[in-house]
């Protein structure tokens, strides 16, 4: 028998689908139900490689964890990476598929079409249910004839489904009730009721909104959940990262990270809580400067130029700072990045900031694997590469870690820290030993997992009547 499905769309982007598509899975692994999420279509530059093979969005990968699975390309089948100058680099099953402008992927949606059905179809073949999560609004009317992943999905595969709405922001009835307007007989006829997410205060304030919209929607309130600081969800893409310090920084650990415009696989820095992102120059002396991973190198490193900050990251490593670079931010440090066949640009090559005597080729052909490595022969860790290009360097160089299997990885040069491993400083041990300070790792993701579904379950609303 094929799984049942259960589908969690949203009135906009960031409204907490990722959250309780995650909880939902948790909640579901706890009552003993063999449950897989899927994502048809997901857009953003946090990812993750599958073991398999491939690379999926972070969110799913978080997902597939709390549901105690290997993650894998049927979870994710299609991902967009966006680069930024109004094209997107589109992950198909796993693997580099196009380049294309957000029209010229339209004209694909038949072929793509069946790419996320036969997905749907591998999994639903080998679990009980399958939790899907939507993409941005379900409501995008015009839209609606190509889509891949909220309600035309919804209706071509017969799924039940809830609507998140994110309180926060503000518009909440507005947001609730102007989605269910727009719904077609069909779309309304699976509907089965809303959330309210990240509500901050007395919750019985809003016993009576509740009601209000129950009665206008003629639909039940599924839950109201309250904003929740101290659960933690891998951050789906950037809009959903904490761009605040959360605690005062350490003494001789002050952090910068660089925001860049093109920012990939920023859950590297979830541990670093006191950490600030910089977008232009500081007047002030930090300890460490991170350059993070970028989806396009040479435009973030023109974007740098831009504003100064090349200036600024040199003047604060002769200061005495640190500067370490992740993926992107490693190629920036360089000497040259050059880009033969015109991937990020048509100029050729490009001077990097010179800080370390390496150089880099970017290359059509993407590295995606999961990776063992070692930390000054004492903390073993896991991470993952995720990258476009080579590099080399002109003279020998300390490496920052050596792998698995014997080779090593990455550079170290005075001060200076480079290498392609995205995840490393998601290991407490890796930033204590890098920043001098003990890092609080926060509760085991098994734990974060059970605290995700018993949240879910003291706030849902009779979670078994729509869930099981």
């Amino acid at each position: 028998m094929p799984a049942r499905p259960i589908f969690i769309g949203g009135t906009s982007s960031n409204a907490g689908k990722s959250w309780t598509t995650t909880a939902v899975c948790a909640w579901l692994r706890r009552k003993g139900v063999r449950v897989a999420p899927f994502k048809a279509q997901n857009m953003s530059n946090h990812s993750y490689p599958c073991r398999s093979g491939g690379e999926i969005g972070r969110a799913q990968v978080a997902q597939a964890e709390a549901c105690g699975l290997e993650p894998e390309p049927a979870m994710n089948p299609i991902l967009l990476k966006p680069n930024g100058n109004g094209t997107s680099q589109v992950v198909v099953n796993g693997v580099v598929w196009k380049t294309l402008p957000a029209r010229g992927y339209y004209e694909y949606f038949d072929e793509l079409l069946t790419h996320v059905l036969a997905a749907y179809e591998d999994l639903a073949s080998r679990f009980d249910v399958i939790v899907i999560e939507g993409a941005g609004s379900v409501s995008e009317l015009n839209l609606r004839a190509f889509d891949l992943v909220n309600l035309g999905l919804v209706t071509r595969i017969r799924a039940p489904w809830v609507l998140v709405a994110d309180i926060e922001r503000g518009g909440v009835f507005a947001s609730v009730l102007g989605t269910v307007s727009l719904l077609t007989p069909e779309e309304r006829a699976l509907f089965r009721g809303f959330m309210v997410n990240k509500f901050r205060g007395d919750m019985t304030l809003f016993d009576e909104g509740r009601r209000l919209l129950e009665s206008k929607a003629a639909a039940p309130c599924l839950g109201v959940f309250p904003y929740a600081q101290d659960l933690r969800v891998d951050a789906e893409d950037s809009l959903a990262l904490e761009r605040e310090a959360r605690s005062p920084a350490p003494a001789g650990a002050s952090i910068a990270i660089l925001e860049f415009p093109r920012l990939s696989n920023g859950t590297d820095f979830r541990l670093l809580r006191w950490a600030d992102w910089v977008s232009r120059p500081r007047d002030r002396d930090y300890d460490f400067v991170i350059l993070p991973g970028s989806k396009d190198t040479l435009s973030d490193l023109a974007w740098m130029r831009d504003r100064g900050l090349d200036r600024w990251v040199h003047e604060q490593h002769r200061r005495g700072a640190t500067v370490v670079g992740i993926c992107g931010g490693f190629q920036m440090l360089g000497d040259m990045i050059h880009d033969p066949a015109g991937i990020e640009s048509s100029r050729g090559s490009e001077r990097g900031l010179g800080l370390l005597p390496v150089e880099t080729v970017l290359t059509s052909e993407k590295t995606t694997r999961v990776r063992r490595a070692t930390l000054d022969d004492r903390i073993t860790f896991s991470a993952y590469e995720i990258h476009l290009g080579q590099t080399t360097s002109r003279r020998a160089l300390s490496p920052f870690v050596e792998l698995e299997d014997g080779t090593t990885e990455g550079v170290r040069g005075e001060r200076l820290i480079g290498t392609y491993l995205h995840g490393a400083l998601e290991d407490p041990q890796v930033c204590s030993a890098l920043f001098g300070v003990e890092v609080n790792p926060g509760p085991a993701k098994a734990g974060e997992h059970e605290a995700l579904a018993a949240w879910f379950e003291h706030h849902a609303v009779a979670p078994e009547r729509w869930l099981l």
